[in-house]
């Protein structure tokens, strides 16, 4: 359980590419938005040249304190006050537009990451922990929400200061303004250093981040497992070590950022004091009045602001960019499995005939492995075929295979004489229903964890698939009966229980293939024997493969089909294979001793 190397792994893989261009993925879930996004314009232009305009109208009052015309001074402070309140309510509107537009396009790209991996193959999944994904999905969002509900439009407004107040800075004194400008250089040379070292702290960071969501996703999700072995104090160390380890890496970038800061500052305000110095000078000299000293003081004030904002708005950007660059990589991520851009379409009705022709599939995980090795196989509509052998034979590969969770290496699987491959997914399983060897159970109510077979069943179809699968009984004696939650993976009902819910959702689902994969093997023999008269029936009107160890279930098949190490090495009905004497009747005295007692 524990990957405590995932994070440092990731990073250096990319390395390479951390650059604050990659802000530019944004760009596709902003562009729908143009009219918001110049309205925040608009306001934020606006708030920054009333900002502008607010130290010529300081000047003015300034240099009328000497005046005898109190009316006139009285004017000017009412300007102020007026550009004032103009200024107050452009920057509520500005917030107001930015923060929406921030919160719409994070909520749809956070829309567009689920679609993508919601989608994503099972050997996506071999590469990546969902608590990562999730991770992304959250965290990172999150941080991309700040820089677009904020930090852009304060950079923004910042660039408009800095570069109209350096225009009349000009204007207001150019010999100050020289002075000013020898500053920036200095000011520019360690936010670029520095800034470049706390991009990469910061991606290593949020991989550290990442990684431990990951980790305790991952304990918690079998938090039964890991207390029945008790497990916990090395589960919370794992944790601790990983969270330290992030705490670490923030804490070298918290130092960066806080020394790029401190540098930064000290240049702005150092070089502010001396402007003032020479400022104080020219005034007792004559050259220049209070109010334009004042007037030129303020405008160094916004630009140094200005300055300051935007390198503390450059690091918030470089996290924003490592985030984007992790989301991008899901949203750009390559699968193996794709729909054809020109599909076939499955023949209707679906007849339910399944061909395996020359199949050879291994692993991507373990490539070294044959998982399936030249099989060749079909299944008859409506037949009913068990698979068996020892595990790793690939029994559940094949049921993989058929419902291209994965894509063979060589040959093709067909559903009707159609390469699942020619297939849209999405039309072939539609004619397929499932019961796992673990069936999952969701957070939700009995009612619909069995309609997740067919959402648009009627409650009473769900309860006649319930009865059919004899689960009806047990869910009756719930506290609210069908809407009764039966907690996170169905943590509130026994393993048999899981098993006749998934069953019932197959059965309700009454798609012309049937997929059995240990279906029966956390029953009792009463539940069982109830479960199998339902699949016996389901079985008579559908092509159903089941794989087995129990000799009922198998020796009702019309066919039994032997596997071992990735081939079929036998076919045959039970008597025929036992006669045979080879795999299966070694199998039949092992593992049906029960099964054989019980007949």
């Amino acid at each position: 359980m524990a990957r405590n190397q995932a994070a440092p792994n990731a990073s250096e893989e990319r390395a390479t590419s951390k650059k604050i261009g990659v802000l530019n993925a944004l760009w596709p879930f902003m562009r729908p938005y143009k009219a918001l996004m110049a309205g925040a314009l608009c306001a934020l232009v606006l708030t920054a040249s009333l900002s502008l305009t607010l130290p010529l109208a300081v000047r003015r009052v300034v240099d009328s304190f000497r005046l005898e015309d109190s009316a006139l001074l009285d004017f000017y402070f009412m300007a102020a006050l007026g550009i004032a309140a103009l200024l107050a309510a452009g920057t509520g509107l500005r917030y107001a537009l930015v923060t929406k537009l921030g919160e719409r396009v994070v909520s749809d790209i956070r829309k567009a990451v689920f679609d993508r991996v919601i989608g994503m193959s099972p050997e996506f999944y071999e590469k990546i922990m969902t608590g990562e994904v999730l991770s992304r999905i959250t965290t990172d969002t999150t941080l991309i929400q700040s820089v677009l509900g904020s930090s852009a439009s304060i950079a923004l407004r910042n660039i408009l200061l800095f570069l109209g107040g350096m225009v009349l800075m000009l204007l207001t004194s150019a010999k100050l303004t020289g002075m000013v400008l020898l500053i920036v250089p200095a000011v520019i040379v360690p936010i670029l250093v520095l800034g470049r070292r706390l991009r990469v702290i910061s991606r290593e960071n949020q991989d550290w981040i990442a990684a431990s969501s990951g980790n305790a996703g991952e304990a918690l999700g079998a938090v039964q497992t890991v207390q029945a072995f008790t497990h916990e104090a090395l589960s919370r160390a794992q944790f601790g070590e990983m969270t330290e380890t992030a705490y670490d890496v923030s804490r070298r970038r918290i130092r960066t950022r806080a020394l790029m800061t401190v540098i930064v500052i000290f240049l702005v305000f150092a070089g502010i004091v001396g402007v003032l110095w020479m400022g104080a000078r020219d005034v007792r000299a004559g050259v220049m009045t209070e109010g334009r000293l004042i007037q030129f003081v303020i405008y160094s004030v916004l630009v140094a602001g200005a300055v300051a904002a935007l390198s503390e708005i450059w690091s918030e950007l470089q996290r924003a960019a490592g985030a984007t660059e992790r989301l991008v990589e899901l949203l750009t991520a390559e699968d193996t499995v794709n729909d054809p851009e020109t599909a076939q379409v499955l023949p209707q009705p679906v007849k339910g005939e399944i061909t395996f022709d020359d199949v050879s599939f291994r692993y991507p995980a373990r490539p070294e492995i044959p998982a399936l090795e030249d099989v060749s196989l079909t299944v008859a509509p409506g037949e009913t075929v068990a698979f068996v052998g020892p595990s790793g034979a690939g029994k559940t590969t094949i049921i993989q295979m058929i419902q291209r969770f994965y894509d063979p290496s060589e040959g093709a699987v067909k559903l009707d004489g159609l390469a699942l491959t020619a297939l849209q997914r999405d039309d072939f399983r539609r004619a397929i229903a499932m019961v796992p060897q673990d069936p999952v159970i969701f957070a939700a109510s009995a009612r619909e964890n069995i309609r997740f077979g067919r959402p648009e069943a009627s409650d009473a179809e769900v309860e006649a698939a319930a009865k059919a699968a004899a689960a009806h009984d047990f869910i009756m004696k719930l506290p609210e009966g069908y809407g009764s939650f039966v907690g996170e993976r169905g943590v509130m009902l026994s393993g048999g229980q899981k098993q006749r819910i998934a069953i019932a959702r197959a059965i309700l689902r009454d798609a012309p293939v049937l997929l059995l994969d240990e279906a029966t093997s956390a029953l009792d023999a009463e539940s069982e024997r109830a479960v199998q008269a339902a699949v016996d029936e389901m079985s008579k009107t559908r092509t159903t493969l089941i794989v087995a160890h129990r000799l009922a279930t198998v020796k009702k098949a019309d066919r039994i089909v032997v596997m071992d190490q990735g081939r079929v090495v036998a076919q045959g009905t039970h008597d025929q294979l036992v006669s045979e004497g080879g795999l299966y009747a070694r199998l039949a005295r092992l593992q049906f001793t029960d099964g054989m007692a019980a007949e």
